[in-house]
């Protein structure tokens, strides 16, 4: 008799093959889902081993284009930077494959999801906070908080004896000392190795940039146009190509940011759960992004307006991280933030060499940047003797502020 049916977010790696394993054994009859968000996979390999495994049905989803309309765009827009650094590549993808989750249990009737995050990650807090959002009614089965599961596989020994015992095909390769997640937006990489914090990362380990020094010796210059906050077509200054389409967009900047090294990160961040780990991530595309975007708002956006929107763009990169894209502050927020993108309008003109991104200008029919005001060689409509205002305002701050400390220190 079985317990329902299970949807379960599978890799083809080892951990989740062994879970759909599992879950067939405790009585669960289970419907495997793949989502492809940019990764480098072999798809149909993963589809014929989860239909060996005993999958009742299996999905492969193409969610790339909605990754970065729905995800990476809105990310772009806020500025989204998590503890100053991180721009979260992996945070942003759980909401998109948690969703298509949710849309596969409920169209097919299933009472249960599941996943292969483990219990002291982010990742399982990101997916069940999705789940609940959009199906409130689901149960979720997570093995890595479940005794049973994780007193049983202790380590990776314990899930390949269990493999070769019940026929799951195991890697022939050596794993790499350390685990990897990759989309579109990034490549992260923790655990083995890298958990101590003063290990130097190896240089084999990045698979998505050059490392600067063996970067081209001369630059890509790109155009960026922005609408809205969004870009919507890049071009090669020299080479004339361009791309005009999210996806071509952001993957094309993936491209020249991983020729030049661009978007690498080794950092300590603190971690939803309560503790700090180290990560380190490659985000050719997204770095572009953000120093393009960056510059064109401030060029087009009201002072006042932005100082808000900063705040705003540090609440939901914490929320984006710690899995509340879906909550209602997180939807009003980005709402906010949608809304202070209106006149984020125009062309950025940057070049990407070894490493780094140099804007190099820009131009905009909703620029608030008025030449002949602010040039030195021009009076215009502006009189110095406004700037007394400021002046004197501000002085009375300061001088009563060092008065008083004055007095302060005299008295100790």
């Amino acid at each position: 008799m079985s317990k329902g049916t299970v949807v379960l977010a599978y890799s083809g790696g080892l951990d989740t093959s062994c879970i759909l394993v599992w879950l067939k054994e405790e009585g669960y009859d289970v419907i495997t889902y793949l989502a492809n968000i940019g990764q480098e996979e072999d798809f149909d390999a993963a589809k014929k081993k989860a239909e060996s495994l005993g999958a009742k049905k299996v999905f492969i989803e193409d969610l790339r284009a909605e990754f970065v309309e729905e995800f990476i765009w809105p990310s772009v827009q806020a500025n989204a930077v998590y503890e100053d650094r991180y721009l979260l590549g992996t945070s942003v993808a759980r909401p998109c494959i948690a969703r298509r989750q949710i849309q596969i249990a409920r169209q097919e009737g299933a009472q249960y999801v599941s996943h292969g995050a483990t219990g002291k990650g982010n990742d399982q807090i990101r997916f069940e906070l999705t789940c609940y959002a959009l199906y409130p009614e689901v149960k979720i089965i997570a093995p890595w908080r479940i005794p049973e599961f994780y007193n049983r596989f202790v380590g990776r020994k314990d899930l390949m004896e269990y493999a070769e015992k019940h026929g799951i095909p195991v890697p022939v390769t050596p794993k790499a000392p350390w685990s990897m997640d990759a989309n579109l937006m990034h490549i992260s990489y923790e655990s083995g190795i890298l958990e101590n914090p003063k290990s130097h990362a190896p240089a084999d380990l990045y698979l998505m940039t050059k490392s600067p020094e063996d970067a081209p010796n001369s630059p890509d210059v790109l155009e960026i146009e922005f609408k809205k906050g969004v870009p919507i077509k890049v071009t090669h200054v020299k080479e004339g190509k361009s791309k005009d389409t999210p996806l071509d967009i952001f993957s094309y900047l993936n491209e020249i940011g991983g020729r030049h090294g661009v978007g690498r990160i080794d950092i300590v961040e603190n971690r939803f759960i309560g503790m700090k780990s180290r990560g380190i991530y490659e985000t050719p595309g997204g770095t572009i992004l953000y120093h393009a975007h960056l510059d064109i708002e401030t060029f087009t956006m009201d002072r006042e307006v932005r100082r808000i929107k900063q705040g705003l763009g540090v609440k939901f990169a914490e929320m984006l991280y710690n899995g509340f894209w879906y909550s209602p502050e997180c939807e009003f927020v980005r709402h906010c933030i949608d809304k202070s993108q209106e006149s984020v309008e125009g062309k950025v003109q940057l070049s990407v060499f070894k490493g780094q991104v140099y804007i190099l200008g820009r131009e905009s029919p909703k620029s608030l940047y008025n030449e002949e005001l602010v040039s030195m060689d021009v009076q215009g409509d502006y009189d110095p003797c406004d700037a007394s205002g400021f002046i004197k305002i501000n002085a009375v701050r300061l001088r009563e502020h060092h008065r008083l400390q004055g007095e302060h220190r005299s008295k100790h």
